[in-house]
């Protein structure tokens, strides 16, 4: 544990050192809002990576989506090997809420798909916040949610230490209380098992497990064993386990919510029955006292955390304990994407309290679990504090809540922002409309060597055009959302390679979407104004054509809307800024040259060297030890989760499931 100490193999170039100063300036003196108005690839992420090296605080960024998340901790890893970086995102790989549909009297029971590894690297991180000082928490929008008392989860610890006068009954009794299961089979996340005088526990925030020893009534000694290959990696002096819950609370406080939880029952049942709600009240009896015994015997229940505003000891209305309680006071918030990210923040308030308020007139729950819940953005703006918003389209919100607004144009390449020209979308005596025009241009683009890609309203006119393209002998290709995401990866990738020239879509805007062979882009019915040609979406689809020098931008549109010209505006500024730059210090952009991945080459790979190996195993290795093999392909795959590689994790996830079945036929 030390300082943050950034590692790059280069210095802040561009626009980036006085990006860096501004900010740090701003924070310095003490302003709580900032936005970072970077433009597409001038590198937003190191500056920020800088900034977190010289303020020295813990950082939350917060992304808009579990893949940007996963993409920006890699980057934050790579930048802090030395540090503390991790990622925090919902652990359902599938996630239905309970509901209840009044209109048809149907109630939809909560089901939930736990991915073992997020809940894993979910407890790292909170245990990481509550241990140390150099950490980053890279998270999505569930940062927000309900999460228990860091208070609870830091006290309800266990430390073993060798010397210790507890007998293997009494260490056993310990890890129970703080949730621990135990279990006579395979050792996972969580969970325990005990054999002769040893207990091996393994922690929720690591993949080794921990081998305890006793004598008599004595803890021996302290291993820690690998959790694939079972060596022993070192003999420790103490072992310092947090709960194997987040939702945590002394059998005291246990006790008082008990009561108030039967108070706040009695209350409500006598509300049901004096409206005659005979239904509602039998069903919140049942599933109230049920949930009370499981609480009172056992500790836990599933659904707690509908409880949680007694087990806390909050007040009705509180706000909740979220990931943002175990930051200490000072801490740095990075919201990433924020024209994107900040709204979704916005939201989730409403959309839990409507679906929460059905059940309890219901009488599915009791009328606190609507308690159990998001922040409101207001308190969400309390907790942050100092603020910095990064976005290449700042929205006005952001604008207005910052103090000062830095702007991060000039790219380190030296690329500038692509050259505009506006053509008219209907025929006309001097011009052809815009589907001919744009073939036209096309042409000469591709012919240069160069990609196109054109976006439209619909997903039928992008389908349809797609179809009209490939009969003038174009090689084109439709993407929009009904296209499942392996597909939309493998059309991307092959436009890149050039299987095709000219990619058609309907929202093409994706930030990440990186694509440095594209030289022209066609906005159809640019002058259509509504989301996909906002301000925003406009700037954003222009900004997938600045990573070539070639790159360039046809508007079609009759009339110059206000967002239209906005937009136009912004980017002819952008561009002016970025010319005399180049012009004052001899710089020659040049277009970036980067490799082409497709994980669906991966995915076709790894499968056929599963089709090979297991064929091999027919007469080999499998019948030898398939044990071992399935073992080592485990390891394999806790080691993708560690790099966040999660796609070819959940390839060698497919493996190990065609093994086991193969094991047990």
């Amino acid at each position: 544990m030390g300082k943050f100490k950034l590692h790059a193999p280069y210095k802040p170039a561009g626009d980036q050192p006085e990006a860096i100063r501004a900010l740090l300036h701003g924070l310095k003196e003490g302003m709580e809002k900032q936005t970072l108005l970077g433009v597409t690839g001038s590198g937003k992420t190191f500056t920020i990576a800088n900034i977190i090296e010289k303020m020295q605080k813990p950082t939350l960024i917060i992304a808009h989506n579990k893949t940007l998340a996963a993409q920006l901790a890699q980057e934050y890893r790579d930048f802090f090997p030395e540090n503390a970086v991790h990622y925090f995102v919902s652990y359902y790989d599938y996630y239905q809420p309970e509901a209840y549909v009044a209109a048809t009297d149907t109630y939809i029971e909560k089901e939930a798909q736990i991915n073992e590894e997020i809940d894993r690297l979910r407890h790292a991180a909170t245990q990481a916040l509550l241990t140390r000082k150099d950490v980053i928490i890279v998270a999505s929008v569930s940062c927000i949610y309900g999460l228990g008392s860091p208070e609870e989860y830091e006290k309800q610890n266990l430390l073993l230490t060798i010397g210790d006068a507890m007998s293997r009954n009494e260490v056993i009794r310990e890890l129970v209380r703080v949730f621990f299961v135990r279990t006579g089979t395979e050792l996972k996340s969580g969970l325990f098992r005990a054999v002769g005088n040893t207990i091996e526990v393994m922690p929720t925030n690591e993949r080794d497990y921990y081998r305890l020893e006793f004598k008599g009534d004595k803890l021996s000694k302290i291993k820690k064993i690998n959790g694939i290959t079972r060596s022993l990696l070192a003999e420790q002096e103490s072992v310092f386990l947090f709960p194997a819950k987040h939702f945590v609370t002394t059998k005291e406080k246990l006790q008082v919510a008990l009561k108030n939880i039967d108070s706040e029952l009695k209350e409500q049942l006598k509300k049901f029955e004096k409206d005659g709600k005979v239904i509602e009240a039998e069903r919140l009896r049942r599933r109230t006292l049920n949930d009370m015994t499981l609480l009172r015997e056992v500790g836990y229940v599933n659904g707690i955390e509908n409880y949680s505003r007694h087990l806390s000891g909050r007040k009705a209305g509180e706000a909740p304990e979220t990931l943002l309680s175990y930051f200490p006071k000072d801490f740095l918030t990075v919201i990433d994407e924020s024209h994107v990210t900040v709204p979704q923040i916005a939201g989730m308030y409403m959309g839990d309290r409507s679906r929460k308020k059905t059940l309890v007139e219901h009488g599915f729950r009791l009328p606190s679990a609507i308690d159990n819940r998001p922040l409101m953005f207001e308190e969400f703006e309390k907790k942050t504090k100092q603020t910095i918003y990064t976005s290449a389209t700042p929205a006005d919100f952001e604008r207005e809540k910052s103090k000062q607004v830095v702007e991060q144009i000039i790219r380190p390449t030296g690329l500038v922002d692509p050259e505009l020209t506006v053509e008219p979308v209907t025929e006309g005596k001097k011009n052809k409309g815009q589907i001919p025009h744009f073939i036209d241009e096309a042409e000469k683009a591709i012919t240069a060597g160069g990609r196109v890609m054109v976006t439209t309203l619909t997903k039928k006119m992008a389908e349809d055009l797609s179809d009209y393209l490939k009969e003038r002998g174009i090689k084109a290709e439709y993407i929009h959302s009904d296209i499942k995401t392996i597909e939309r990866v493998q059309i991307l990738t092959n436009f890149r390679r050039g299987t095709f020239d000219c990619l058609v879509g309907v929202n093409l805007l994706r930030e990440g979407l990186d694509l440095p062979e594209l030289t022209l882009i066609g906005i159809l019915d640019a002058d259509k104004e509504g989301f996909l040609r906002s301000e925003t979406s406009l700037i954003q689809i222009i900004g997938r054509a600045a990573r070539n020098v070639l790159g360039r931008v046809i508007l079609y549109a009759d009339n110059v809307t206000g967002a239209l010209k906005r937009a136009i505006d912004e980017t002819e500024r952008r561009r002016t800024i970025q010319l005399a730059y180049n012009k004052k210090h001899g710089i020659t952009p040049k277009t970036i040259i980067k490799a082409i991945h497709d994980i669906t080459d991966q995915i076709e790979t790894e499968h056929q060297k599963t089709v090979k190996e297991l064929l091999a195993l027919d007469m080999g290795l499998y019948k030898k030890n398939p044990k071992k093999l399935i073992k080592e392909k485990h390891r394999q795959m806790i080691e993708a989760v560690k790099e966040l590689d999660f796609e070819s994790a959940a390839i060698l996830r497919d493996e190990i499931a065609e093994l086991e079945r193969k094991s047990n036929s």
